[in-house]
């Protein structure tokens, strides 16, 4: 699995984009929930450009695994994000003060319906987006692929 390289653009298309910031920014000390619900820093490679972008993501666990979910507040369309880690499933995530390597994956449909319940305790509007919108909303389970070691920048 390749890392990825060096730092992070900001997502253009990141409704919370002054949190990433500060999140990032503090080290993982600020800005890491959301209407109470916690939130990590997931890096990707964009699929056409290549950059490597930064998002702010609401998340849930399952074991060890960070689970997050393609919402886009109930857009119709899938996030940009999940769009690219489609195409290169090698991730960075940060969750606090952690950073490290993982591998991103959507969960089947069985996997979803056992986990969302949890997700939509954790962040009721996901159950609203769900009945609104006509596509699947995805729930992706991110998987560390180190061994326990922080991802350097």
């Amino acid at each position: 699995m390749a890392l990825i390289p060096g730092d992070a653009e900001i997502s253009p298309h990141n409704w919370g984009a002054e949190q990433a910031r500060l999140y990032a920014e503090s080290g993982g000390t600020e800005g890491t929930t959301f209407e109470g619900a916690p939130c990590l820093l997931l890096d990707y490679v964009g699929r056409r450009s290549g950059t490597v972008r930064r998002t702010v993501l609401i998340y849930g666990r399952d074991g060890d695994d960070y689970l997050i979910v393609g919402s886009k507040g109930g857009s119709p369309a899938h996030p940009h994000w999940y769009l690219n880690i489609e195409a290169e499933p090698n991730v960075r995530v940060q969750v606090g003060t952690q950073r490290f390597p993982a591998r991103a994956e959507t969960l089947s449909p069985e996997e979803k319906a056992r986990v969302w319940p949890q997700l939509v305790a954790l962040y009721a509007p996901y159950e609203e987006y769900d009945q609104r919108i006509e596509r699947d909303i995805p729930v992706v389970r991110l998987r560390r692929t180190d061994t326990g070691t922080p991802c350097p920048s």
